[in-house]
Order: structure tokens, then sequence, then C-alpha cells
């Protein structure tokens, strides 16, 4: 019989009796040691946690994939993202069933914080659950093990918890991303300077050619000589999945183009999907045995389990436990690096890498073949820097050196808010898991895009306090003065600290950031329909700015300041000098 493991101070009961638990730096590691070669289902328990939780606790869970994180109280969570694991779309599980949280799960109390987190996540998705009986709140740990048999497994390790108890979520976060480094090595680029520069997407979308490009990159030379790299996102390929065929709007093709950037003094990244291919693809018509099938041998589109993709469909997915595949994945992304110059990789829809199929490789999971992948990538990429989007979030631990971390932005408020409050919540992970990529600053309206300027202040202050990679999204020759001010502030922050502003509180409403001895970053958010009143304090004596504006705002040192923000979408940036 497995031993009773406190972890933190909480009780840790195991549940399966095939598994071996070692307890080892407050965290829990699994083994699997069973005789039997039963199946290991998608909702396979291993420890549980009794607790007594306050019935308005604040809760945070997050989401196997970008687009889903769940935020609330316990007895009334709410949905973040936009596209949840067991929405209708993404079906990840039955919507019917008891709500996972992915990763971790904290809770916020009148004592402190908690918070119940993988470590690791090598070959199994990890999530919990709350069971709730007669006053008492179980959280509940799981693998899921894809229904893979043990049999067929490479190794019989499992994954690793904890469980961390903190006063403050700062000290919560800093724990926890140790213990997750200790599990995962976090890649050289996570603590250099967060890329700054434009993206093509935001501004053209699929319909980028290469004279907008040029164009903006012209922009750039001349007037915003600050933004170093330029990002070719998604249209400049023929086909899904053909990475190196250019689209008919690249006459000279992207070789040529990146060639160029280059030579104009700024830094050349480029956008691919490398795990999916559609249909009139080269290489699917040329390697339909590549692709991920069903079990009864019929090749695997993504809409036939989860979200079909957002153009381009159907979605075919490359099996990366397939050696061809990683040769073909490690010999595209060494030509666009050591041949095209590229510095930095956006790799898109990564969570499709990671779907559960038919692979070549026996009881391989999603998560180790997603993997592979990934590691092919690294193979041909250098020393250039990975950014992961749309992916599977613990799975690329270890893996990437940014991470997007929200939904596409829009130019409309609702969009704004979503984001801001994606954001927010993974922020904790910038410069210690990966850094984080908040998606780009859009703050010029276009014919068929925008909305008013209190909501482009709005999201220009959740990017200043988030930091991470910070890449204009707009039409860079049509950027109006209030941008252009904007990014001028910006990039006075960033050259200060490279750090995230720290939240006191899962509600996300007031975060601090030191910028230097002499100066600190207080920023507020308002997301309500009515108006919010704010008390801002310092150790000593200070003067108190608009970040923005440079107005003061006390005629003598205070230590205190009290600040009203208007209802609806509304925020503050207020620098205090010491």
């Amino acid at each position: 019989m497995n031993p009773l493991f406190f972890l933190c101070g909480q009780e840790s009961i195991p549940v399966q009796t095939d598994l071996v638990y070692d307890m080892k730096d407050d965290q829990v590691m699994m083994r699997f040691i069973g005789i039997r070669n039963l199946l290991v289902s998608e909702h396979y328990c291993v420890l549980q946690f009794p607790t007594q939780l306050e019935s308005n606790a604040k809760i945070l869970g997050d989401g196997f994939q970008m687009l889903a994180q769940t935020a609330g109280q316990l007895d009334a969570p709410i949905e973040i993202g936009r596209c949840p694991d067991n929405s209708s779309s993404y079906r990840l599980y039955s919507e019917k069933a008891h709500k996972r949280f992915y990763n971790y799960l904290v809770i916020e109390e009148s004592d402190g914080f908690t918070l119940f987190g993988f470590t690791s996540c090598y070959r199994f998705a990890g999530y919990f659950e709350l069971h709730k009986n007669q006053g008492t709140t179980t959280v509940a740990a799981f693998l899921n093990g894809e229904d893979t048999h043990p049999q067929d497994w490479a190794s019989n390790q499992m994954e690793a918890i904890t469980v961390i108890k903190a006063d403050s979520l700062t000290e919560l976060y800093e724990l926890y991303a140790a213990k997750v480094q200790q599990q995962h090595p976090i890649r050289p680029g996570v603590k250099q300077n967060a890329p700054i520069g434009w993206c093509s997407w935001y501004a053209y979308y699929a319909d980028v050619t290469e004279k907008n490009v040029l164009d903006n990159v012209e922009v750039m030379c001349n007037d915003h000589k600050e933004l170093e790299w330029v990002l070719l996102d998604d249209g400049y390929q023929a086909f899904m999945g053909d990475w190196l065929t250019p689209s008919e709007k690249f006459p000279n093709g992207i070789q040529a183009l990146l060639k160029e950037i280059k030579a104009r003094g700024k830094k050349p990244a480029i956008w691919i999907a490398p795990f999916i291919a559609q249909p009139e693809s080269e290489i699917f018509k040329t390697h339909p045995e590549w692709f991920v099938r069903h079990k009864n041998g019929d090749l695997l589109k993504a809409e036939d389990i989860t979200y079909g993709g957002w153009r381009c469909t159907p979605w075919y997915i490359l099996d990366t436990s397939k050696q061809a595949v990683q040769i073909h994945l490690t010999d595209v992304i060494r030509t666009m690096q050591e041949e095209w110059g590229v510095e930095l990789f956006k790799l898109d829809a990564n969570y499709w890498g990671s779907l559960k199929g038919q692979r070549i490789q026996s009881g391989i999971t999603g998560i180790e073949a997603y993997r592979l992948g990934m590691q092919a990538i690294i193979n041909g990429a250098g020393d250039a820097l990975i950014l992961g989007c749309n992916a599977p979030m613990w799975p690329s631990l270890g893996l990437v050196d940014a991470m997007r971390i929200s939904d596409d932005v829009e130019r409309n408020p609702e969009r704004f808010k979503q984001i801001a409050k994606e954001t927010f919540y993974r922020s904790w992970q910038h410069r210690k898991l990966w850094q984080i990529d908040p998606d780009c600053i859009t703050l010029t309206s276009l014919p068929n895009q925008g909305t008013e300027r209190k909501y482009y202040e709005f999201h220009r202050t959740v990017i200043l306090a988030s930091g991470g990679l910070a890449l204009s999204g707009d039409p860079l020759p049509e950027m109006n003065i209030f941008a252009k001010k904007t990014w001028k502030n910006l990039l006075s922050r960033l050259r200060l600290t490279q750090e995230s502003a720290q939240f006191q509180s899962l509600s996300n409403r007031h975060c601090v950031l030191r910028l230097n001895h002499q100066h600190e970053l207080h920023c507020i958010f308002n997301y309500d329909d009515e108006i919010a009143e704010f008390t801002l304090n310092t150790d000593q004596l200070s003067i108190w700015r608009d970040f923005w504006t440079g107005e003061q705002l006390n005629e003598e040192p205070m230590q205190v300041l009290q600040l009203t923000l208007e209802n609806g979408l509304s925020s503050r940036a207020i620098l205090v000098s010491i």
C-alpha cells in the first residue's frame, strides 16, 4: 500500500496500486509497476487532496491549449478563454463531464494562496477536478493515459505533482516555476531581451504581399528604427504544408525577401504551422503515409476529433513519431535558418501536433509525438528563437523560447478585455518558463476593423504591464500620432526592465512593477459596469504621475494616492518617483 503524503502540509492520498509514489523536493514522482497490461484511460486518477475551502474562494485553472483558461469562484467558475477544452469545437473531453483544470489549479482564500500543479509533462497531460461531498472539497489529480497500454510504453515513468502554499501570488509562482524548471530546464532565449518589431498578420492577414512587407520595412528603417524584428506571418506559402514554396504574391521568393530585410539591418522571422497540411499541398499528395490515421486506417482530419482549423481546411496531421517526418521537419527548418536567414520561428497550430490518433509507433501518446516533432524543429533551428502559438501549454515546456499566452487580438473592446485577462493570468510565466507573447499591439484602426480611442488606451496599458514580446500589428505607413507616442513610452519601459508587473490577487485589478531603484509603475484596471475605487501605496513619500501623459497627480510628495476608474473597460498607468 502506498504511504500517505503531506505536500506543503496538504494531505495527499495515493489512489493507484499499480503506481509507486516517491517524494522528492516537495514533489510526488510516479512510476508504473503493475504487471497487468490494462488500458490506461484519459481519466486516470492518481492522487486526491481533501481540503476545506471557503465557499467564495477565487480559482484559476489553466487549459490544455492556449485558448482555454478558467477563473471565477469555487461555486461559479467562468471561462476566460474563447475556446474551452470541453467546448463543442475543441472536444478534448465531454461538455457534460467534470470541469478539468489542466497543468495547475490556484485557489485564493482570505489567508493566502494554494497551488496544485503538475511539474512535468513528458508523456501524459495532467489535470485536476474539484469534487464536493458533505462540506469537504477534494482536489483530484488525473493523468490522460490516452487509452494506451503500459506494455506499449517506452518507459514506466509517469509525471510529477506538487502542492505549494504562499501568502502572495508572486511567491507562489516563484516557488512553482522553480520546481517546473527542475523537470524542464528552460531554453537560453527565455532570459534574453524580448523581441521588438512588426508582424504582418494584423495589418494584412493572409492577403499579405511582398510589397506590403517591404513598405513596412522602409518605415521601420526611417521612422521606427527601434523596431528590430520583421515577422512574415501566414499568407506567404503556396499551401499549408509546403512551407518552402511561396505563393504568387511573392514573385521573387521568400529567401530573397528575407535577405533584403537583413540587408536593411532588420532581423527576419517567419510563421509556420509545422504539424499540419492541407490536401492540396505537395507534401500531402506525395507522402500520405506520413499522416496520423484513425484506428481503422483512414486518414484523420482534424475536424473529425477537434476544431478543424481557421482556413485552408481540412487539416491533416503529420505523424511526428515517424523518423522520415522528423527528418523532413529538421530539413525545412534548417533550410529556413541557414539559407533564408530566419532568426525567429513562430510555430502556429502546435496544438494539432499533440492530437490523439494512430501513429507508426505503438503506444506513443500525442504529447510524446508532439515533443518529438518539436525536437526535430529544434535540431534544425540552430540558434534561432522559437515562439510557440496555439500550442498545448505544458507539453511545450522546455521546447520554446517564447509562448503566445492569449487569443488573437482584434480591434474591439470585447477582445481587448478577453486577452487582458488571459495575459495577466499567465504573465507570471514570463522569463521563468518562456518569454510571454501577449500578441501584437494594435493601436490604429483598419477600414473594416476599429474601435474607440479609450479602448486602445486600455490595450496599451495591458501591454505595458505584461511586458514580453512587443510586435506592432498595425500597417506602419498608416500609424497615427497616438500610436507613435505609445510606442515611444512602451520602449522606455522595456529598456528599464524586461519583467512583468506582479498582481496581488486573481482579480487582476492592480499590479506593480519596479522599473529601477527610483521608479515604480502601478497599473490599475476596471472590467465591470460599475466605477472602481483604488488606493495605491508606496513605502515613502513620492511624486505620482500619469505614465502616458506625464501629468503630476499630487502637489506634495505622499505615500498614498486614491483614484477612480470609470465604469466599463478602463485603466490607468501611474509612475511613482521615489
